[in-house]
């Protein structure tokens, strides 16, 4: 009784405050909260409609779960909803949040340093946006157990304060941008962590042996670093390892026989590295292997017996070493395999028959070895198969017919083997075929009509076999085909007309067969087609006046029996060499005086092809004379470029009395005295390799650019162009026309593009202030140039990487087509695998690739990210480093920053060019820019792909009605 008062008393003041402060009053705040983190978010999808001021509680809002008893929010979750924004400081009022969840939408904005005031946060999950700034220290949170900011654009110091966060059972806060750092010693106090994924962020130095000390580690994940040292053997102390991830960093040594400890690991990758030796054969007894990549390192011996017994075992790649030896017999007998790579080793023996046993296999690459045998009769039931490369080995024997019936295969590579027989009617069900490669091998018999049923067919490489009668008509169906290479078999017959209607024809090369007939005039259809070549065969008539119409660059007609009147046009295209051999073939007066050709002038008698037998073997005598003279002409001149290294290090007095070196790589007259007297009045332009002039020539009438080169480096430059430009011909490519020394003087002389360079036609201006290139003209420039680069990197064998294409090295003709130019750090893609003397920093500032930041392996996917800049200059009409993206930020950071919605998307178009008609044209484009320009080179399209895809996104391609941008807003790229 004694204490009746104080509980009369407590119970009022009780009462009271629930009469003033009632319960809802916090849920009340936290809807506020809710809501104002709503107003920074934009939901096209509609996610967030059902939060409402009228709620009383959020418990009844998407996303959200509250706790059962207090009803206060404790998680807030959006995976992959197109949420875009900024994430609202008022996140800080829900004390009892333990989950924000958030991953893979499009918020963009700063990490708010508010979240830290949510002190039972467990769980943060920004990964895959487009954050960006410093990381806040969040270190105060020490519940947090599982925190994700992977793949973002964070950048600033590394956020070494995690290291205090000794809950945390996950960590991942790779693929950002922050600056070099060394991984924090002290990473060892997270003694929980079983998930530690630090990729792509700039780390150098060492693997700390802290990290070994992580005992219930699972995922290890450092890849894409400059991580170095040797191979940690400390690494066998992680027990409960089931993933290893250190590829394409610079870690040499061997791997330890220690790993075999390790006997939880399913997934190991150390590709890309410059480790070395043999592997251990106890590697072999990781039974529940899935994944085992070490491709890229100078590994060597034998494989490990053990690999043929593994059950689990999934995707294999290690090309790009030097093992040799036989590979385990019983290698994917018990294996669900999908995915194999061995080229590029020393492997010899039979191919493995046991691969697709477990029926999953999509990928079998073993070109590059020494193979030798018959292809196994198994790999015939392999229906899984889409991509199969067994070229350049010893391997013989027919092609089993199941091989020619493999429905998925969407590449069959057979190229440089001894193969024998033909080609099976069967190919017909290989309807998803995209490139079919035989050549230099010795398959015989007749092409089959059922080719013409692979309508997905871009690459058909046949050359140097000795397949027989006439070529398909059927052909004529391939609307994909670009490549068509037929040459050195023993072909008869006619051309077939329908080759006139593949369309997409780049490469048509049938020369050195027994093809009789004419030309047909339908190939004056291709215009696409870039190299024509019909040489060696006996066909006979007129050349077609109607091919001039063809852009090509490259066109040989030489040794067949053709008469008549060679086109100018097609003279100027291939110079004398592409018409020798046909004796009844003649020049008119005026084409033989402008082109200064060797080629007789034709006369009534030739025209009524009345040929006198004296005169007919005197232009056999001087036509295979004049061959030989400019083929020795040409070598020695090429040699002489080769020593010019030396010549260019002559003293004056040596140098006097030297003459002009020159080599010649199209149909010209070049006078050497007049290339070297330049004058100022006529400079164009000036880089860092050199001059370039405007030249009118007086001997025949034409223009040329002539690059003066830098004195130095000019001799390494002039060697780099004309091995590069010497070689290849595509029209999207400048053409190199010749390449004059003296001393140490070096000049390039090139075909002259009259509209300059795109980065100045992009900002230049005609009469009332219009911009001079529309979209329409940009499209073409952005199609045209894609070709180009295509061209070098999947049509030169070896492939070449340019590694400075920009704006400034796409010039224009008088039609705007583009022409890729200069060459001078061009890299042979083969070499680049090897290292070189080349800078690794190649490239202009704001095209240069970000892995080349932390790699000196350059790759064709450094070019297609420096192509996506130019097709984001092109899109948006600005400059790619410019003062308003911000200090040290380029044009694909300030493109990221505009793709939340439709409404800042179509902020980022050039407003003087893009109107209502063009805008989802614009943007299909702007999707390929963002493709090209993403941070992992691996997810960047090849230019094979960009070519395709902007070739759909044809602005003169008809649009139907229903195809409106009157759209629902959503996430557009």
């Amino acid at each position: 009784m004694a204490k009746t008062p104080f509980l009369s008393l407590h119970f009022l003041t009780i009462f009271c405050f629930l009469t003033v402060f009632p319960p809802s009053l916090s849920l009340n705040v936290e809807v506020q909260a809710l809501l104002q983190f709503k107003s920074k978010l934009k939901d096209p999808e509609g996610f967030l409609n059902s939060w409402k001021d009228s709620a009383d509680s959020p418990c009844g809002f998407s996303g959200i779960t509250c706790d059962p008893v207090t009803g206060k929010v404790t998680e807030i979750s959006f995976d992959n909803k197109s949420l875009s924004g900024e994430i609202s400081s008022s996140i800080s009022v829900l004390q009892g949040l333990t989950t924000l969840w958030l991953p893979y939408n499009f918020i963009s904005g700063k990490l708010p340093l508010e979240i830290s005031n949510c002190v039972n946060l467990k769980v943060l999950n920004v990964s895959g946006n487009t954050m960006v700034g410093l990381v806040p220290d969040l270190s105060m949170l020490k519940s947090l157990e599982s925190v994700d900011l992977s793949i973002n654009y964070f950048t600033g110091k590394f956020p070494s304060w995690v290291v205090n966060l000794t809950e945390l059972v996950s960590l991942s806060i790779g693929t950002n941008d922050y600056d070099e750092a060394e991984i924090p010693g002290s990473i060892g106090n997270l003694k929980k962590l079983t998930y530690l994924f630090l990729a792509d962020c700039n780390l150098r130095g060492g693997i700390p042996e802290t990290v070994f000390e992580l005992k219930d580690l699972g995922t290890l994940d450092i890849s894409r670093n400059k991580i170095s040292g040797i191979f940690p053997r400390s690494i066998s102390k992680l027990q409960k390892l089931t993933k290893i991830e250190l590829y394409e960093n610079d870690l040499t040594g061997e791997i330890p026989a220690e790993i075999a400890n390790l006997t939880l690991l399913e997934e190991f990758d150390v590709s890309s590295n410059q480790m070395y030796g043999k592997l251990p054969v106890e590697i072999g007894n990781l039974k529940h292997l899935t994944v085992f990549q070490c491709y890229k390192n100078n590994f060597s011996g034998e494989f490990p017996p053990g690999f043929g017994d593994m059950h689990y075992l999934i995707g294999f790649s290690i090309y790009g070493n030097k093992f040799s030896g036989v590979i385990p017999e019983n290698f994917g007998r018990y294996s669900p395999l999908e995915s194999v790579d061995i080229s590029e080793n020393q492997f010899s023996g039979s191919l493995p028959k046991f691969l697709c046993e477990g029926k999953k296999l999509t990928a079998f690459l073993a070109l590059s070895n020494n193979f030798s045998g018959e292809v196994p009769d198994a790999y015939g039931q392999c229906k899984t198969l889409e991509r199969l490369r067994i070229n350049n080995n010893h391997l013989s024997g027919k092609i089993p017919d199941g091989l020619w019936a493999l429905p998925n295969v969407g590449m069959i590579d057979f190229g440089d083997n001894e193969f024998t027989g033909g080609i099976s009617p069967e190919i017909g069900f290989s309807t998803s075929l995209s490139q079919l490669v035989l050549q230099n091998n010795r398959f015989a018999g007749e092409l089959p009509s059922e080719l013409g049923k692979l309508t997905n067919l871009e690459r058909l490489v046949l050359n140097r076999n000795n397949f027989s009668g006439e070529i398909p008509s059927e052909i004529g169906a391939l609307r994909q085909l670009s490549s068509l290479h037929l040459e050195e078999n023993s072909l008869t017959g006619s051309i077939p007309q329908e080759i006139g209607v593949c369309g997409r024809l780049v490469d048509l090369n049938l020369a050195r067969n027994s093809l009789s007939g004419n030309i047909p005039h339908t190939l004056s259809l291709l215009a696409s087609l870039n190299s024509l070549n019909l040489s060696g065969n006996d066909l006979t008539g007129s050349i077609p006046d109607n091919l001039r119409k063809l852009k090509l660059s490259s066109i040989d007609l030489s040794e067949n029996q053709l008469s008549g009147c060679v086109p100018s046009d097609l003279l100027r295209m291939g110079g004398d060499e592409a018409f020798l051999g046909n004796e009844r073939l003649c020049l008119d007066q005026n084409s033989k005086t402008l082109m200064n050709s060797k080629l007789s002038v034709c006369t009534e008698v030739q025209n009524q092809k009345v040929v006198f037998k004296d005169k007919l073997v005197l232009f056999c005598i001087i036509a295979a004379a004049l061959v030989v003279v400019l083929a020795g002409l040409l070598l020695v001149s090429y040699k002489n470029f080769k020593l010019s290294a030396d010549l260019g290090n002559g003293s004056d007095e040596e140098r006097v009395g030297e003459k002009w070196k020159l080599a010649s790589f199209h149909q010209m007259d070049i006078d050497a005295e007049e290339i070297c007297n330049l004058e100022e009045d006529n400079l164009i332009g000036s880089g860092g390799t050199g001059k370039v002039y405007r030249l009118d020539l007086k001997k025949n009438g034409g223009t040329v650019a002539v690059k003066q080169l830098w004195k130095g480096d000019g001799v390494k430059v002039l060697a780099a162009e004309m091995e590069i430009l010497g070689k290849i011909r595509h029209r999207n490519i400048l053409k190199l026309y010749a390449c004059l020394l003296k001393g140490g003087s070096s000049f390039l002389v090139f075909e002259y593009m009259p509209k300059g360079n795109l980065f100045e036609a992009l900002h230049r201006q005609v009469k009332g202030g219009r911009l001079e290139l529309d979209w329409y003209q940009r499209y073409k420039v952005a199609l045209g140039a894609a070709k180009g680069i295509a061209y070098l990197h999947h049509d030169c064998s070896p492939p070449i990487i340019h590694r400075d294409i920009k704006s400034s090295n796409i010039l224009l003709d008088k039609d705007y087509e583009p022409k890729i130019a200069d060459f001078g750090v061009a890299k042979i893609a083969e070499n680049s695998l090897k290292g070189s003397d080349y800078s690794c920093f190649a490239g202009t500032h704001g095209y240069i690739a970000p892995e080349l930041a932390y790699t000196c392996k350059v790759s064709e996917k450094s070019d297609v990210y420096s192509f996506g800049v130019v097709l984001l200059e092109l899109i948006t009409g600005r400059k790619p480093i410019e003062e308003e993206y911000g200090e040290g930020k380029d044009i694909v950071y300030w493109v990221a920053t505009h793709l939340n919605n439709r409404e800042n998307v179509l902020k980022v178009l050039d407003k003087e060019v893009a109107s209502k008609s063009i805008e989802e044209d614009m943007i299909k484009v702007l999707k390929i820019a963002i493709l090209c320009t993403t941070k992992l080179p691996t997810l960047r399209p090849s230019m094979r792909d960009v070519v395709k895809m902007l070739v759909d996104a044809d602005p003169c391609t008809y649009k139907s009605p229903d195809n409106s941008s009157d759209k629902t807003e959503k996430a557009y790229l």
